[in-house]
């Protein structure tokens, strides 16, 4: 039986979502993320390329959390670099978001009217650029109904009904991949391109997830429970990738 903890099975099932990406740059945001893109690559997807977050392309398996580790430079890749990697489509970012809609319109941006918000936030950032060149994950931790909500309040983030509004060809590259919070993982594999429970993590119950969610989700009759660690990937994530056990912090 797996001794498997919630930020585990999350970071698995978060590095699922790089399956098949092959030889594109890696780009997660936040520790949780960067474990499970890093995870994935030295696992099941190796040809992925990451970064160390500020301007190389570490050859090895840089362990996050640890700034002084040693590392081995693969590349480098200065700032303005980036922006030719991200209008090639050769990148697959995970970020946050404050809220998120039905067609994964997401908002990062402002709570409440954007010329006079109740609370301002992160503002646009590369969410705009981002959803319209690439695949784009998310690591929401809280999933709540002030989240998952039926309208957001400022789109950061285009989801699939505003890229279809653009025309033939304005999202070629347009993908939300997943959705992963504490409760559950979501996708967008729907006729519609609504969002949809993929799985439920262990403990976790559908009813719980639909309660947790401001809109109606599309549910399948048979949810699956999400997948538990490997033991190889247990003990690549807690002695190689995060020895000190820095994703546990999201989880208190």
């Amino acid at each position: 039986m797996s001794d498997a903890t919630l930020d585990e099975i999350i970071v698995v099932n978060l590095a699922d979502a790089f399956r098949g990406d092959g030889e594109i740059l890696c780009n997660p945001i936040g520790t949780v993320p960067m474990c499970a893109g890093r995870l994935a690559r030295a696992t099941f997807e190796p040809d992925l390329v990451y970064t160390d977050s500020i301007s190389t392309l570490p050859a090895n398996d840089f362990p996050v959390g640890v700034p002084d580790a040693p590392k081995v430079v693969e590349s480098y890749v200065p700032y303005r670099s980036i922006f030719d990697i991200v209008w090639s489509g050769r990148r697959h970012v995970v970020m946050g978001a404050s809220q998120m809609d039905r067609f994964g319109n997401q908002n990062f941006a402002a709570i409440g009217d954007y010329r006079q918000p109740k609370a301002q936030l992160l503002g646009m950032r590369g969410a705009p650029g981002n959803l319209i060149n690439h695949a784009t994950s998310y690591w929401i931790p809280n999933h709540s109904t002030r989240v998952f909500v039926e309208r957001v309040d400022v789109v950061s983030g285009p989801g699939y009904d505003r890229v279809a509004e653009l025309g033939e060809g304005a999202g070629r590259f347009h993908e939300i991949r997943r959705v992963v919070t504490k409760l559950a993982v979501l996708d967008f594999e729907t006729p519609d391109h609504t969002m949809r429970l993929r799985s439920v993590h262990p403990g976790v119950s559908v009813d719980d997830v639909v309660e947790n969610t401001g809109f109606e989700l599309t549910v399948p009759d048979d949810v699956a429970t999400s997948r538990l660690p490997t033991d190889e990937e247990l003990h690549i994530l807690r002695t190689v990738i995060d020895p000190t056990d820095a994703r546990k912090a999201e989880f208190g």
